[in-house]
């Protein structure tokens, strides 16, 4: 038997690879597994990382073919898709060998295979050459995240019928994109390749887009995302998908099962109806370790499962599937195990969808407040009447504070707009201290900034904006 570990994390995801190097930092003796030949998992590899940087890159296309002019700059820009998808490329490579440097930095020693739990302290590595080895810790920690849940009846092959991962891999720009879900994901890739040409239709079940979030924030994007070009077929959903010819042939049904079926044309499919936790090959069952209904790795307030020594984080277990959650959650597990008081609040955990504008929210929705029978107050505050958003011709969108009717304390924040991702924080650094919408509205903001629209809906939540 080899030396113990203090602690083996299973997944070098968001969650897994921070918390390994918070438990390093805490003297602890670590080792990673990744079945990867990169560390970073889901995220850096073919999910967070890759989506933002043809994000960024569509945004700045359509800025220069419909933007520019506005501004006096007059170019006729032309799309090189091959060197925007080594743009994305060279993102990836950067960060995944980011965290093989901070491995070797905090000296984690890495295993490089499929992961398995013989028991508690006992951990199979089975190496992509068929090698076996068998490493020990005092601490198992799973952190192998979620991969994206099928669509019934509808085969993927990650060219023409594809997930994320083949939606960020097209050689073409599709003429015809469906998109079944209108989540985050569907959201953010429909925009990209809308942005580069694409005619994007949405498929979503549910008779609103974005799901969870605040009805008001749901239907003010929607119709953002529509004069952006974006079709919507909202309380349908997809029945099957069958080649056509050179394209496909998508069958769309109403929702409700009542009514007819309608074939629409697309050359690809993009299948973005959420993601499950991944826990196949674990050897969960036979370790003993329980799963709830949704197959999510059951774990107490400590993170530990009904297993001794073995713990779990992330996507495979309940709540938002969010790599900085997995984060938290990552850095809590580690303190914990070196004998500290690690906590997340999960009352606090910021959520962003990268369109343009973009869509960014923390704390409790409107909805969530009515149904806890909580009296809150509004405040709202339009982009419009920003002046820098209005220098930069982003006047779209707008913020909004939800605070407690009787203590004044901000209970939500919500904002569509551009920048949305990075002023979020302001609500959650409020909240995190238990601020109030006054506290907020008395801070001095610099002038112009976007941000000045943040403290102005939180001075109406309080007492009355100035500039409107």
């Amino acid at each position: 038997m080899p030396d113990t570990y203090d602690l083996i994390v299973i997944g070098t995801g968001p969650g897994g690879y921070v918390c390994a190097i918070r438990a390093a930092q805490l003297g602890l003796k670590t080792a990673v597994v990744e079945k990867r030949a990169t560390h970073g998992g889901t995220c850096l590899n073919v999910g967070c990382i890759p989506s933002k940087a043809l994000l960024h890159a569509s945004e700045m296309f359509e800025e220069a073919g419909h933007g520019f002019d506005k501004l006096g700059i007059k170019v006729s820009p032309e799309l090189d898709l091959p060197a925007m998808l080594a743009h994305k490329d060279a993102t990836v490579k950067s960060n995944v060998e980011g965290v093989a440097f901070l491995f070797k930095k905090n000296k984690i020693d890495s295993f490089h295979g499929a992961g398995r739990i013989l028991g508690p302290g006992r951990v199979e590595v089975t190496a992509g050459d068929g090698g076996v080895q068998e490493l020990a810790a005092k601490a198992i920690v799973i952190a192998t995240g979620s991969d994206s849940a099928p669509l019934p009846g509808v085969e993927t092959d990650e060219e023409r019928v594809v997930t994320s991962t083949g939606a960020l891999e097209l050689k073409a720009v599709p003429k015809r994109l469906i998109v079944v879900g209108a989540g985050v994901i569907g959201l953010e890739i429909g925009s990209v390749w809308r942005r580069l040409g694409s005619e994007v239709t949405v498929v979503e079940f549910l008779d609103r887009i974005l799901p969870g979030m605040d009805g008001e924030v749901a239907k003010q994007s929607q119709r953002i995302l529509q004069k952006q070009g974006i079709a919507f077929r909202l309380g349908s959903k997809v029945t099957g998908v069958e080649p056509a010819g050179e394209g496909l042939a998508v069958s769309v049904a109403p929702a409700s099962g009542e009514g007819a079926t309608e074939t629409i044309p697309a050359d690809v499919v993009l299948v973005s109806i959420g993601r499950r936790p991944y826990t196949d090959g674990l050897g969960l069952a036979e370790a003993g370790v329980a799963l709830d209904e949704r197959r999510r790795v059951k774990v107490d307030g400590h993170f530990q499962t009904n297993v001794a020594g073995i713990y779990a984080i992330g996507d495979v277990i309940a709540g938002p599937m969010l790599a900085h959650k997995a984060e938290d959650e990552g850095v809590a597990v580690a303190e914990i195990l070196a004998g500290q008081a690690g906590h997340v609040n999960y009352e606090v955990i910021p959520s962003v969808i990268y369109t343009m504008p973009e869509i960014a929210s923390v704390g409790r929705t409107e909805e969530e407040l009515k149904a806890a029978g909580i009296d809150y107050r509004v405040g709202k505050f339009p982009f419009t009447a920003n002046g820098r958003a209005r220098a930069m011709n982003r006047t779209e969108g707008f913020v909004k504070v939800l605070a407690d009717a009787a203590t004044d304390r901000v209970l939500g924040m919500h904002i569509v707009g551009a920048g949305a991702g990075e002023m979020i924080h302001e609500g959650a650094v409020l909240m995190e201290f238990g601020g109030s919408a006054e506290d907020l509205g008395r801070t001095c903001h610099a002038h112009p900034t976007m941000s000045e629209a943040v403290r102005e809906a939180a001075m109406a939540a309080s007492f009355k904006p100035i500039h409107i």
